[in-house]
């Protein structure tokens, strides 16, 4: 009995040693991340962003640098400079163009050297809100500085919403530059990044899924960046014939400002609202041509609606509504950049999961032991 309670005791102060140093090492290994975490996380979202531009860039480098006798650095860097000219100059030329026309606007009120013109009779007649928006132009027309006076909290609550708006514009254009800058080395360095992402996949998931996995992570971030360029672009184009054949002025500036916005997945509304509320108070066009022209513009306005579900799961081995989900949920929590983490988390998810239901045990077929004799 004695020598069964010494073992006893020595099994468990082992197990209790044992488990004491497995605590040791996962609170130290804990407490490594969290470090690592807090010093790196400054630059998540840099990062993150700066991948995504370099997955979904890579192809496009692979074909320049075919071209280019194999020279990694030289195809990235040539793709850097070409997609900054492509999309940062113009947004940058955008932003000075409209903190010019505010500042110039501002001038212009504070000289008092805007004149607006008297209401039309046909704004009284508007339901719900004409005859309170004919009482403000009808204001507006016979004392201006007076009724900007009235709406003095309004205007400041507005200037300060779009100083906000615009320093945040400022700030992301500035880590998209940045973030150009690091996809460029990271797709110098493509190949190998390509062997390390193989690697880590086939750590957690195995060597038979690993590769799956690779092109299922990739294949989901491209199409996410198509799904939301592609269709900025086509419904840009969709609005900017729509103002055309409305008659609005400066349909094709309008429609260059449509895509950025639609990349940074702001509503269409910014662009169509106003166009609609100039077709109606000084197009000069009667009523029946306004109607027409305002669902003309809502349906250009809706294009992102329907042509999102199909180009958001092009390519990708995981179910559109899967990856639709995802996109929108990710979105709904993280901004934009959720919308990319949200697709790839989820078609992961999924795959995982699917795989788990294919490989259920009890789906196996049992061989029996014997064939079956056959007489001849």
């Amino acid at each position: 009995m004695n020598s069964d309670f010494k073992l006893n005791s020595e099994l468990e102060q082992r197990a209790a040693s044992c488990l004491m140093d497995v605590l040791i090492r996962a609170g130290l290994v804990l407490g490594l991340v969290l470090l690592c975490y807090q010093i790196l996380s400054p630059f998540v979202s840099l990062m993150v962003w700066a991948l995504i531009m370099a997955v979904t860039m890579y192809p496009l480098h692979q074909y320049l640098a075919a071209h280019l006798g194999d020279r990694q650095g030289l195809a990235a860097a040539l793709l850097v400079i070409i997609a900054m000219a492509l999309i940062v100059t113009p947004v940058a030329v955008l932003m000075n163009s409209l903190g010019e026309s505010v500042q110039a606007l501002v001038q212009k009120v504070q000289a008092g050297q805007i004149a607006v013109p008297p209401p039309y009779p046909g704004v009284e007649d508007w339901p719900i809100i004409g005859k309170r928006i004919h009482a403000f132009w009808q204001n507006a027309y016979v004392d201006l500085p007076s009724a900007i006076a009235g709406m003095r909290p309004q205007i400041a609550d507005l200037l300060k919403s779009t100083l906000n708006a615009v320093a945040g514009i400022g700030g992301g254009l500035l880590m998209f530059i940045a973030a150009f800058g690091v996809a460029g080395i990271i797709m110098s360095y493509g190949r190998g990044g390509d062997r390390a992402s193989r690697a880590i996949f086939d750590r957690i998931v195995g060597r038979a899924r690993g590769a799956e996995f690779v092109v299922l992570t990739t294949a989901t971030i491209r199409a996410v960046a198509q799904g939301v360029i592609g269709v900025a672009f086509i419904q840009a184009i969709a609005i900017g014939l729509a103002l055309l054949v409305a008659g609005v002025p400066w349909a094709s500036a309008l429609a260059a400002l449509m895509l950025v916005l639609g990349i940074a997945q702001v509503p269409a509304a910014i662009i169509t609202l106003p166009a609609i509320i100039w077709i109606w108070a000084w197009s000069g066009q009667g009523t029946g041509a306004a109607i027409a022209y305002t669902l003309l513009l809502i349906v250009a306005g809706m294009v992102d609606n329907v042509l999102k579900p199909l180009m958001l799961g092009r390519g990708v081995d995981a179910p559109m509504p899967v990856i639709l989900l995802g996109a929108l949920g990710g979105m709904g929590t993280g901004g934009i950049l959720g919308m990319f983490v949200g697709a790839v988390v989820l078609a992961l998810g999924y795959q995982i999961f699917m795989h788990w239901v294919e490989n259920n045990p009890d789906n196996t077929p049992v061989k029996p032991d014997h064939e079956p004799e056959t007489t001849g």
